[in-house]
């Protein structure tokens, strides 16, 4: 009997994915926990594996697919592969074409099935699900049949003109070659959730950013004279992160509004410090939080942070990993970016922007010297926290950081 793929529970709040790509092919043996199928969700990519052994029979489902959990992706036959149910030779006729055609779309009658994200989005936009023609299996109504229908008007014939034109203009040709050095990819579902996410932080928050400017020499000769005593004992470098989370940490216990969110008409103030630290891959940047920050030293924070960045870019975080920051750091200066506006990763109120090390002339004690400058940037919600106490919180991080002892103590 063949037993069905189905899509496995994705996480909290997470109800839909997109197929990605098939690790099997049709007639392939697997074995118990052989990875099929992977599945992009809005936060983090994953792969259905097998539960039984036998062959894939048969695809359902295929790339850029919608899919709800529960939801059938294919199936594995038990049979022993090169032989039929009776034991008999397979035919000449390839398995591929085992899976028959998907039937034409059928208008989705009053009250027809639909996906949880298209009840939501046709709520928002005020959309009739029974008028709708769904796309998805059996006729569910899925989110792209909400989107396509959002706001298009039904086409109208122009009106003639009042005179017919005396020397039309002939109509550009289109270039053939400029076609061909076009290509169409599709958007993965985390980086349409990115940019839904950056789209919504501009939309529900009143978004500020202050700036500042750090001299990073005290915390550069710190590094220099530990460095290497730091690495042998405690087996990972020090970085600039740690200070970076301690002294924001110092600054969020001084300040606790940048360490809340908004929930109704309510203040949610956190006594916690769980720091959501940026890591940029391929498909966008990645979220990944150090827990507790507060309560662990500086080995322990480079030590967690070097482990979450290397599960981001081999794609195996998991959902816990990327849930329920307080405040968040990025650092745009790896790429070299001098000054920039990081953008609220909602539903936190505020985030930190480190940015490159550019040694520049500054006045000290009435001296022109030079010294190695870091711009700071600081985004917040102006919607509870007052433009005040945001220039106050950076101000604090920069004391911090330009005073290492205190670090060691406040942060």
């Amino acid at each position: 009997m063949p037993a069905e793929i189905r899509v496995p529970a994705l996480g909290e709040s997470v109800v839909e994915a997109t197929v990605g790509k098939w690790l099997k092919k049709v007639g392939d043996p697997v074995a118990p926990g052989d990875p099929l199928v992977s599945l992009e969700t809005d936060k983090v990519d994953m792969e259905v594996a097998a539960e039984e052994a036998g062959v894939l029979a048969r695809m359902d489902k295929h790339s850029g697919d919608t899919v709800a959990v529960g939801e059938v992706l294919g199936s594995l036959s038990s049979v022993e592969p090169g032989l039929s149910d009776n034991g008999a030779r397979p035919s000449a006729e390839p398995l591929v074409g085992a899976a028959p055609a998907p039937a034409a779309p059928e208008p989705a009658a009053p009250g027809a099935q639909a996906t949880p994200v298209a009840r939501r989005l046709a709520t928002e936009e005020r959309i009739d699900l029974a008028g709708l023609r769904g796309s998805g299996p059996g006729g569910r109504i899925t989110k792209q049949d909400v989107s396509a229908a959002r706001g298009i008007p039904a086409p109208t014939a122009p009106p003639p003109p009042a005179t017919p034109p005396t020397s039309p203009l002939p109509a550009a040709p289109q270039s053939a070659a400029r076609e061909g050095r076009e290509e169409r990819v599709r958007l993965s579902r985390r980086r349409q959730t990115i940019a839904r996410r950056l789209v919504d932080a501009q939309h529900t928050a009143a978004m500020l950013t202050t700036f500042n400017e750090v001299d990073m020499s005290a915390i550069m000769e710190v590094r220099k004279r530990r460095k290497d005593g730091f690495k042998e004992r405690h087996g990972v470098g020090l970085g600039f992160m740690s200070f970076f989370t301690k002294a924001s940490i110092g600054a969020l216990k001084a300040y606790p509004r940048l360490n809340a969110e908004i929930q109704g008409d309510e203040i949610i103030l956190k006594r916690y410090y769980d720091i959501g630290i940026a890591v940029g891959m391929d498909e966008g940047l990645v979220v990944p939080v150090v827990r507790d920050a507060d309560q662990k030293s500086f080995a322990q924070i480079e030590r967690e942070i070097v482990a979450l960045a290397g599960r981001a870019r081999g794609n195996t975080l998991t959902l816990s990993d990327l849930e329920g920051g307080t405040f968040t750091i990025t650092n745009g200066g790896v790429y070299g970016s001098l000054l920039s506006t990081p953008i609220l990763n909602t539903p936190q109120v505020g985030i930190l922007g480190m940015h490159k090390i550019e040694e520049r002339p500054i006045v000290v004690a009435g001296q022109i010297v030079i010294r190695p400058m870091m711009y700071l940037a600081l985004s917040y919600d102006h919607r509870i926290v007052d433009g005040s106490e945001a220039v106050r919180f950076l101000v604090r991080i920069k004391e911090l950081l330009e005073d290492p002892e205190a670090l060691l103590l406040e942060g």
